[in-house]
């Protein structure tokens, strides 16, 4: 079978992306025996440091086995380049079967570079403007890196960069399904919404290439960050989410407060194998049978 490749985005920072992102695979992995590949496209390298300790990645970072790395041969191919994905994947991480990442970078590209390439196509094209060209760069861009690994996994997910820049594009552009990590708060609902008409926009742009945007909302999971008093504030503002949304698309599990969510970055795990027995892990374990209902349905 080939991956479907999953991004989990929000315009907004801070909603728990990350958190989502390193624990569903995970279970996807422990629980359910999938080939999954977690691909970090944040600058910050949260899901990379969520995974593996600082150390490690230093050592993969000097080895320049990283992101990074592949999305350079793309921008000024080199014909001695000798690593490919599958030299830069990291298998078993978390001494899980099956649970693979493909590190990201604090330095991913340079956009000087890419400006660069890209508008010296278009001053050799005489048939394509500048905006078709980088269209079609956006486009294919996370979809040539993961090609070669497609067939190797059930399940790619993506942790874009919150914001909405070229990877975050790319990385939906490639993508099958989209999920919407959300705190019950105005500001994440304000980044849901600029999300939604991007995505809408996107899709404009690319509806005449040779191979349009066909995403799909998988659905909106709320993390939450408090409870006791705000309880009552929290529920009101879910109800404005589940307003704008169809009730399929929004999965009836939600993470609830757990310091122990938080606790585990401190081990750099996931919490769902570092503390296998707390709350939050069980809600992730029940969200992930939840996600693989709703990918079931798109057959």
């Amino acid at each position: 079978m080939v991956a479907s490749i999953v991004s989990t985005v929000n315009m907004k920072g801070g909603v728990g992306k990350t958190t989502l992102t390193v624990n569903l695979a995970t279970c996807l992995a422990k629980y359910y025996q999938k080939r999954v590949l977690v691909l970090d496209l944040d600058s910050q390298i949260s899901a990379t440091l969520s995974l593996m300790s600082p150390h490690d990645f230093a050592k993969t970072r000097k080895k320049r086995r990283t992101l990074s790395y592949l999305i350079d041969n793309i921008i000024q191919p080199n014909p001695h380049s000798k690593l490919e994905i599958f030299d830069i994947i990291c298998p078993g991480i978390c001494d899980i079967e099956g649970l693979e990442l493909l590190p990201g970078d604090i330095e991913l590209y340079d956009e000087y570079l890419v400006s660069e390439m890209l508008h010296q196509q278009a001053s050799q094209s005489q048939d394509i403007n500048f905006e078709a060209i980088w269209n079609r760069f956006e486009s294919s861009l996370i979809k040539q890196i993961l090609e070669p690994a497609l067939d190797e996994y059930d399940f790619i997910i993506l942790d874009c960069a919150p914001g909405y820049n070229l990877l975050t594009r790319s990385g939906i552009a490639a993508s099958n399904f989209y999920l919407l990590p959300a705190r019950p708060e105005p500001l994440s609902i304000v980044g849901m919404q600029l999300l939604e008409r991007r995505i809408a926009k996107l899709k404009e742009s690319h509806k005449a290439s040779a191979d349009p945007l066909t995403i799909n909302l998988i659905g909106v999971v709320f993390i939450l960050s408090g409870g006791g008093l705000l309880s009552r504030y929290y529920n009101q503002v879910m109800r404005r989410v589940q307003s704008d949304f169809q009730p399929e698309q929004i999965f009836t599990q939600s993470i609830p407060m757990d310091v122990n969510v938080a606790k585990a970055v401190d081990t750099f795990m996931p919490v769902v194998t570092a503390m296998p027995n707390t709350q939050g892990s069980k809600a992730f374990v029940k969200l992930t049978e939840e996600f693989l209902q709703k990918v079931a349905q798109y057959g």
